[in-house]
């Protein structure tokens, strides 16, 4: 009878495992299925590990490629006491479990319910064999599987950190601010000047390959400018300088600059307090801190900064429009003091294993106080001959605050397969500043001599900028080698200003020019959808084809004063432009070659929208040799991106990644000059405004090198070549013909005995021409207080910035147990080299400018970092901030 039964039971198991497709049932008939049951927990203190990723992985073969592949059949989360059963599991075969959980090192082990060698067992012992032995294995106990802890995850507690300072990639840089010791108690400016394909000037101005990029922090359009952000509060800067269909179409010859903000995921809690002091006894303090419990991960970063800024210049200007011709010389003394504070705060609540809801708020509030002595010397010569002098002590003193508030709510759902995710978010800043200048004009014939006539002015504004944006993006890695991702994004900017100039009377009382006053409001919006796939071939070959979709619109308001016979009349103007659905494509191709090689070319399409300042009508007569008026008929200028990529990886963590681009824009936005009559002197006078050029090219060479020269010295070097080129048929348009020029940097990093670490580094920017379109975005900013003086520059003028270049160090010592204390001392421009010297001209002036600002500037900060975490409390990565590194470019069709 026992060999009846198992003869049926091996009958049975044959048929079913013989005539049913896996995981199919063929003729509707009865399958038998199993299921394999578990527990997973920590090796060292055996407690159960929550939403650690189980799979049962089973190699099969592909009919349509005609050759085998791992597919996964089953897979789950584990609950929170690390339980996993994975069902309906078909009874025959072999599988191959696969377990990974952040923190832990993955875990592999081939599994089976029943196989070919226990079916051949009971044939061989039928007499002996158990058949309630044979039956139990279709509900297989797997027992407690140990996962041992990988160090390399755990971060800086008490675990150190081996992130390079750059991670080069062929679609971006990182640069991994933790390891920049020389920003400490500095901004995202100072952060800026190391940072691979990026220059600064003097005064804060950040350039991308030459041209001006779009700022993003975590991902997001911001309000915010570099120097109102610490540099003590930033993870990371992602440098993409060729961005594909699922970022922003708008930049024109400019990249990306992406702003990752720091934020904790470790369980338990950790954090860091800090302070320090600068070499004009100005005080900066901060902190963060971060709480990770079961569901709830609460995150809170703060930082208090006072500042003092000291900027000389000369400036040489000579005039020959029209008789009388001037010469000008110009010296200022500027010093600037105010402080900013910072505030971050939010909460990650982790709904269950799929869903995670994310809400911060981020508030930013400052105050500064410019004063700029200047002494202007004035030659005057007329055209029967003679000539003038006159002596003009000028002083501006201006006060300003600025205020930020911003907030984001978002949502990520983790569908069952990895990388499948749907998320959502909503994203609101508001700005708010108020600013007064009060300018006291003494004016003598001679400097020493009597005082001839005084001239004292105000100005007083303020406003408000507005920017929502709401986007959705939803990824799905439809098989191994392939992926599709989607999105919708609405954005909308609310600004609006206002600006009054008057006259100070000799008794106190301001008399308002309406001419020079101006109240505007305006609003943009930007509508875009987008689509990519991405995909690998044979291993060796992978390609991303994009399609992008946008639309934008803005409408605006200005409130003007026109001249009548019975004085000025208050006039209210509207206008407004829609731009039609504009279609961005982009191609991306990448080739592993032996040896540690890989070859990428990519294409893209992108967009430059007109400032508001180069669209707005209103005529700015501030300054009466320099009237300026926006063009409110521009069009926007669209650019092709071509760029080749090559980087080799060798031994011992060396690199080299070189780049060869080359970009060209149509309806180039140009400077443009007209002559008109000044309504408040009635006297001609040209007016700069702007208008659209045929076309320009700008073309070049980059390479970035990571060389570890010894395990005690690493080094990365930044050379860019690049020229351009603008083209137009109307000769009242100035050009300076094709243009040639270059910038390189070096960092250097020595870990030296006794834990001390050293960095130095240093830059060069050769004469570079400039920007003939007058893009008005940089990085500065009231909130830096950095604030230009002298004579302005005439909108129609050509010229170029004389070679400049400087040194800064930095030296850090670590202390206390595993290293949590640590001192750095740094200093930029230790040679005072770093001046700013610009010359430019036209058909009616010459000008030379010369400045220097903070040179041989001391900072000396202190850090403490704490903290204590669980690793068993560890989540599935399901956290918005991940995705807002933009960390998912081609990296091989993921």
């Amino acid at each position: 009878m026992r060999h009846f039964i198992v003869a049926f039971v091996l009958v049975l198991i044959s048929t079913i495992a013989f005539s049913q497709p896996f995981g199919g049932n063929r003729g509707g008939g009865p399958q038998m299925n199993g299921r394999f049951y578990g527990k997973i927990v920590d090796s060292i203190t055996e407690k159960p590990i929550d939403a650690a990723s189980v799979q049962l992985v089973q190699n099969k073969y592909d009919s349509v490629s005609k050759k085998r592949k791992d597919v996964v059949i089953n897979g789950m989360l584990t609950a929170a006491n690390g339980d996993f059963s994975l069902e309906n599991v078909p009874l025959m075969g072999q599988y191959k479990l696969v377990i990974t959980a952040i923190g832990f090192k993955g875990y592999q082990k081939t599994v089976a319910l029943i196989d070919m060698k226990a079916i051949q067992s009971m044939r061989a012992n039928a007499g002996n064999q158990d058949m309630s032995s044979l039956l139990g294995n279709l509900d297989k106990d797997l027992g407690n599987i140990k996962l041992l802890i990988d160090e390399k995850l755990l971060g800086n507690v008490t675990v150190n950190s081996s992130r390079p300072l750059v991670q080069l990639a062929i679609d971006r840089k990182i640069y991994n601010v933790e390891k920049d010791i020389s920003v400490a108690g500095g901004t995202a400016v100072d952060v800026m000047k190391n940072v691979p394909s990026v220059s600064v000037d003097i005064d804060g101005n950040v350039t991308l390959r030459n041209n001006t990029p779009q700022i993003y922090v975590d991902g997001r359009p911001t309000t915010l400018t570099l120097d109102q952000i610490p540099a003590d509060q930033i993870q990371s800067v992602e440098i993409i300088t060729n961005p594909s269909a699922k970022f922003d179409a708008s930049g024109g010859t400019a990249g990306i600059l992406n702003i990752v903000l720091k934020k904790n995921r470790r369980a338990g809690y950790s954090g860091n307090v800090r302070a320090g002091v600068d070499k004009r006894g100005k005080l900066n303090v901060g902190g963060d801190i971060n709480i990770k419990q079961g569901k709830i991960n609460f995150f809170a970063n703060a930082n208090f900064g006072q500042r003092k800024s000291i900027s000389n210049g000369t400036t040489y200007r000579s005039t020959f429009y029209k008789a009388p011709f001037t010469n000008l010389v110009q010296n200022d003394n500027n010093i600037n003091t105010g402080y900013f504070a910072f505030g971050r705060a939010g909460i990650d609540f982790l709904v269950d294993n799929r869903n995670t809801i994310t809400v911060s708020g981020l508030a930013v509030k400052g105050r500064f106080k410019p004063s700029t002595l200047s002494d202007i010397y004035v030659d005057t010569v007329f055209s029967g001959g003679g000539n003038s002098t006159s002596y003009t002590n000028r002083l501006s003193n201006t006060t300003g605050e600025f205020r930020n508030l911003g907030t984001t709510l978002s949502y990520l759902h983790n569908f069952p397969k990895n990388g499948h995710q749907l998320s959502a978010d909503v994203n609101y800043n508001k700005s708010h500043n108020n600013n007064s200048n009060v300018i006291n004009n003494d004016i003598y014939n001679i400097a020493g001599g009597p005082k001839t006539s005084a001239y004292n002015q105000q100005q007083t504004g303020g406003g408000n900028n507005g920017q929502l944006t709401i986007q959705t993006d939803y990824s799905n890695p439809i098989s191994q080698n392939s992926k599709i991702e989607a999105g919708v994004r609405m954005s909308q900017r609310d600004v609006d200003s206002r600006s009054d100039f008057g006259v100070i009377n000799p008794n106190g009382t301001v008399t308002i020019l309406p001419p020079l006053s101006s109240n505007y409001s305006y609003t943009d919006r930007v509508f875009a959808g987008y689509g990519t796939f991405t995909n690998k071939i044979k291993e060796n070959f992978g390609y991303q084809i994009g399609l992008r979709l946008e639309s934008s619109d803005y409408k605006g308001t200005v409130h003007t004063s026109v001249k009548d016979p019975s004085g000025f009349a208050d006039t209210a103007s509207s206008y407004h432009n829609n731009y039609p659905v504009s279609l961005f494509p982009s191609i991306f191709l990448s080739q592993k070659l032996k040896h540690d090689q890989e070859l990428q070319l990519n294409y893209s399409r992108r967009i430059n929208r007109p400032n508001f300042f180069q669209l707005f009508p209103f005529t700015d007569y501030s300054d009466s040799l320099n009237l300026s008026r926006g063009n409110p008929n521009l069009k926007p200028e669209f650019t092709n991106s071509f760029e080749l990529s090559y980087q080799k990886n060798f031994p011992k963590s060396n690199s080299l990644l070189v780049s060869v681009y080359y970009k060209h824009t149509t309806d180039l936005i140009t400077r443009y000059q007209s002559q008109e009559k000044n309504p408040v002197t009635d006297s001609l006078v040209f007016v700069n405004t702007y208008i659209n050029a045929n076309s320009s090219f700008v073309g070049g060479l980059e390479i970035i090198s990571k060389n570890k020269i010894t395990k005690w010295w690493d080094i990365t070097t930044n050379l860019n070549l690049y020229t351009s080129k603008i083209n137009t048929d109307d000769p009242a348009i100035t050009t300076v013909g094709q243009l040639h020029s270059w910038f390189g940097k070096i960092n250097n990093s020595f870990k030296l005995p006794s834990n001390f670490t050293l960095q130095l580094s240093g830059d060069y920017n050769s004469k570079t021409v400039l920007s003939p379109g007058g893009s008005a975005s940089s990085g500065g900013g009231m909130g830096g207080g950095r604030g230009g003086f002298g004579p302005n520059v005439s909108g129609s003028a050509q010229g170029y910035s004389k070679p400049t270049y400087g040194v800064d160090a930095a030296l850090k010592y670590d202390f206390l147990k595993n290293k949590t204390a640590s001192l750095t001392l740094s200093v930029s421009d230790i040679f005072r080299t770093r001046v700013s010297d610009v010359y430019t001209e036209s058909f009616s002036f010459t000008q030379e400018a010369i400045r220097t600002r903070d040179p041989q500037f001391f900072r000396l900060n202190f850090a403490y970092r704490f903290g204590k975490f669980d690793v068993s409390l560890f989540k599935r990565k399901n956290q918005k901030a991940d995705q807002e590194s933009m960390q998912n470019g081609m990296q091989g069709a993921q």
